[in-house]
């Protein structure tokens, strides 16, 4: 009898959830199927937390990104640490750092120094900036009193490396962004006409397109941007620098734009719409462009990490953005001997959350385009 009762109330459960299922809305279901993809939540966990240090560096680092520790170039990192063999449990702290001499390599290192313990505390106050470039403050989010607390180590001029890893985040993740938004506007309205119109135009655009891929991306990133002059601002180098990788990663997306419109245009509701007198600018953008609007979502997605590589590859090699600018191309830079590399690996930081951030907007592209079809099982 228990059976029975535990099959009929499973059966009513099922229906219940195919009811729920058939007079739900695309959106609805698409959010359903983007949360049963664990990689995808998770990373969009990630790719939020990334975008918030973002909005908050300047109080979220600890020290201002130029500031100079002339006793503490090239310090490795610091653990911060709970427990002391004097006191025991007791609040997070570091060890001081002193240089010694090391005699198999006869190169000063640094070493800590374990009769100076510096407390680190949240919401101390320190060096000052203005939030967003309007809120003068000195607030940041954790620190020292008693001295400089470096959680990824300093640079070969005692920069604090943390600080300058948040800061670049800003232009790194940012660039990604607007350089997509140039691209998705170049790429919606070439491959809609290329689509919706054919003929000429379409083989004029996808001639265009052709020629474009058919460069090495490296040498014709690094061609237009040795076109960039030495001399302009940080702010100018930065648009350039969008605009340049806007201009190259525009085709994919147009191309399936394109395809989309090729077998939308003979749809029966596109030629209603045309009998009842509607434009072609609002056939495209009212009706067809809203039908495949989840993959656009998804290839757009996708494509954010070729610009983020982009300008961090450009910036390697020294053909991007420059110092006094900061970003985690930047910042690579001083990664480029192996023997730097060997001798101070932690400079390699940013590399972890470029990986981080790439890897992260492949999952989420990967989750968003198994949501845009949420018919499929």
């Amino acid at each position: 009898m228990m059976q029975l009762f535990t099959k009929l109330a499973r059966r009513k459960k099922e229906e219940i959830k195919d009811e729920k299922i058939f007079l739900a809305s695309q959106w609805q279901l698409m959010w359903w199927k983007f949360k049963r993809h664990k990689l995808a939540m998770v990373s969009m966990c990630i790719l939020a937390f990334l975008y918030i240090i973002v909005l908050f560096c300047e109080f979220i680092a600890p020290y201002d990104p130029w500031e100079r520790f002339e006793d503490y170039k090239n310090a490795p990192p610091q653990l911060v640490r709970f427990y002391s063999k004097e006191e025991g449990f007791r609040g997070p702290f570091v060890y001081g750092m002193k240089q010694e001499m090391d005699m198999e390599t006869f190169r000063k290192v640094f070493v800590e120094d374990e009769s100076k313990k510096y407390a680190v505390r949240l919401f101390v106050r320190g060096s000052k900036y203005k939030l967003w470039g309007l809120f003068e403050s000195d607030l940041h989010l954790f620190g020292s009193k008693d001295g400089p607390v470096f959680l990824f180590g300093t640079d070969e001029l005692g920069r604090d490396l943390f600080s300058r890893v948040i800061y670049g985040a800003r232009i790194s993740l940012t660039i990604g962004l607007v350089g997509v938004f140039l691209s998705f506007i170049l790429g919606t309205l070439l491959g809609g006409i290329s689509g919706y119109f054919g003929g000429t135009i379409d083989e004029v655009i996808q001639r265009t397109i052709d020629f474009l891929v058919s460069i090495p991306t490296i040498p014709l990133w690094m061609a237009l941007s040795a076109a960039i002059p030495q001399d302009w601002s940080v702010i100018r180098t930065y648009f350039a620098i969008t605009i340049i990788l806007s201009l190259v990663g525009w085709g994919g997306l147009a191309r399936v734009v394109r395809g989309r419109l090729l077998s939308l245009r003979e749809e029966d509701f596109i030629l209603a719409a045309r009998l009842t007198g509607a434009s072609e600018w609002r056939i495209i953008t009212r009706h067809m462009l809203p039908s495949f609007a989840s993959h656009l979502i998804a290839s757009i997605t996708l494509s954010i990490p070729g610009m983020i590589l982009g300008e961090t590859s450009l910036s390697f090699i020294g053909l991007g953005l420059r110092p006094p600018a900061i970003s985690w191309g930047v910042l690579l830079q001083d990664a480029q001997q192996v023997i730097a590399v060997a001798h101070y690996p932690w400079r390699l930081i940013p590399a972890f959350f470029i990986i981080v951030t790439v890897l992260s907007f492949n999952f989420l592209g990967d989750g968003l385009r198994d949501a845009a079809d949420p018919y499929s099982r």
